[in-house]
């Protein structure tokens, strides 16, 4: 980079995320991270192995303010789950797929990837269930942060993830230029926010972020980090629901992390008012709402032949840590009951419209400047069970059916039309970009391209075993998978 471009850079006042134009791109180099190859494994020789200390981690002055200079997000980026706030999963200013795909990576680490991938101002990171974060470039280990010890499965009530660590996809924040991700970490258990700075990997500071004990119902070893964190207004929004086999005491929270004061500002959340259960479990997390604020989806909750309505087998819009508005289908007694509910997906803005589906197999559109209440749906469709995050562009949205991906049409009435059905081995969580839609065969750990238009199969190709919720990142003319031993990533010219 030149002295001008430079001194442009550093005057840039604020970031500019997911619509930044050509010519603040001129702030970032736009290319591939630059670094000789090595040998592909977390432990290369030229890998930067640091491991914080405690009195590292909050930095040597202790102060939680980390407001600095705010680096430009490249237009190219994807700095969260499905790349925005909105979720949709759309990959802009990417190279179109013109040729065929080689295979340009293949890193091991140090845990299994369940979290999405990211790239923060040109810079990819990934995050291991051992607790650590990397920075990869051009097959290898740039820099390596083990933040802490995981945690055992067998020091937990139930699950499925041996051992926990990190699980929910970590985000990027422009207006700290910080890079966010929460581990569980063990002696004693506990979650951990921590916020580091991309390109060098140095930890910023560190932030225990469990609901707080004072809540009933909850027992912090019951409770699993696994959706995707959401950045909005300057405030983290970390979602909470139960480990797999829903044991113990654990109720779907939100807990509110101010990112500006990290360490000393206060902590806020919000409970789903149930007994228990009604996780917010889904992967792409919370995500923005039409109508403002924040969107998410919860699980079954306790209440099902009677009792009172619980907001559990919902979608709930919060303006700050407050329900503003919710949803609920008229049957969510009897999901309840059958383990049917709509946690198992996240909610998507496609234009004015919520479209939410779930684990009964019905598809809803609700309108997103009043979500309805009970029974209160624009229209309804009997789709497919869902699990996973969608994508969308335009009035369509990709929902990763357990039998194959569907894309549904939203008319300006509100109801659907499903334009296609891919072959049912392709139903992971989709994205778009590069004139594709990008989804795995999560069984058998294949990444498949397909016509967005038609859901016609492209190409597909070996990536290795991938967790059920593993989702593909674009960037530029790159898709990155984060499997149960690293990263595999393909290429294009």
């Amino acid at each position: 980079m030149n002295r001008t471009l430079r001194r442009r850079c550093g005057r840039v006042a604020a970031a500019v995320l997911l619509t930044a134009t050509a010519s603040l791109a001129a702030c970032s180099s736009g290319s591939p991270d630059s670094g000789s190859p090595g040998s592909g494994s977390a432990s290369s020789g030229s890998a930067d192995r640091t491991v914080a200390s405690p009195a590292e981690v909050v930095g040597a002055s202790g102060q939680d303010s980390v407001v600095g200079p705010v680096a430009v997000v490249h237009p190219a980026d994807w700095p969260m789950y499905h790349r925005n706030i909105y979720r949709t999963g759309e990959a802009k200013y990417v190279t179109p797929v013109s040729s065929a795909l080689t295979k340009v990576w293949d890193v091991k680490l140090d845990g299994a990837v369940y979290a999405s991938p990211i790239t923060a101002v040109g810079v990819k990171i990934l995050v291991t269930e051992n607790n650590t974060m990397y920075r990869v470039a051009n097959n290898h280990v740039v820099w390596a942060r083990h933040l802490g010890a995981p945690v055992p499965g067998s020091a937990l009530p139930c699950g499925n993830i041996d051992p926990s660590g990190i699980t929910g996809t970590p985000i990027y924040d422009s207006h700290t230029s910080t890079v966010v991700a929460v581990a569980l970490l063990n002696n004693p258990i506990r979650h951990v926010a921590f916020g580091l700075e991309p390109v060098t990997g140095q930890i910023r500071w560190q932030r225990t972020v469990d609901v707080p004990g004072s809540e009933p119902g909850i027992d912090p070893k019951a409770m699993q980090q696994r959706g995707a964190l959401l950045a909005v207004g300057g405030h983290l929004y970390i979602p909470y629901g139960g480990l797999a086999g829903d044991c113990s005491s654990y109720r779907g929270s939100v807990v509110d992390l101010d990112l500006n004061h990290p360490v000393s500002g206060a902590l806020s959340h919000y409970t789903i008012p149930t007994s228990r259960e009604a996780g917010i479990w889904a992967t792409p997390g919370l995500g923005g709402a039409p109508a403002g604020g924040v969107l998410l989806s919860a699980g079954n909750g306790a209440t099902a032949s009677t009792g009172t309505y619980d907001y559990s087998d919902s979608v709930i819009r919060l303006v700050g840590n407050k329900r503003a508005d919710s949803f609920s289908p008229s049957t969510w007694r009897e999901d309840n009951a059958a383990d049917l509910d709509l946690g198992s997906q996240g909610p998507t803005t496609v234009a004015k419209w919520v479209f939410i589906a779930g684990k009964r197999g019905v598809a809803y559109v609700l309108d997103g400047a009043h979500l309805g209440g009970i029974g209160g749906q624009v229209s309804q469709l009997n789709l497919c069970p869902s699990f996973g995050g969608t994508a969308a562009s335009g009035t369509t949205v990709y929902v990763p059916c357990t039998d194959g991906i569907r894309a549904v049409q939203i008319r300006s009435t509100g109801t659907m039309t499903v334009r296609w059905h891919a072959p049912s081995a392709v139903s992971g969580s989709p994205v778009l970009g590069a004139g594709r839609l990008w989804s795995l065969d999560t069984a058998n750990g294949v990444l498949y391209a397909l016509d967005p238009a038609t859901g016609l199969v492209r190409g597909h190709w070996p990536v290795g075993a991938v967790s059920r919720f593993a989702t593909p990142v674009v960037w530029h003319s790159q898709v990155f998978v984060g499997t149960l031993s690293g990263v595999v990533s393909y290429s294009w010219t």
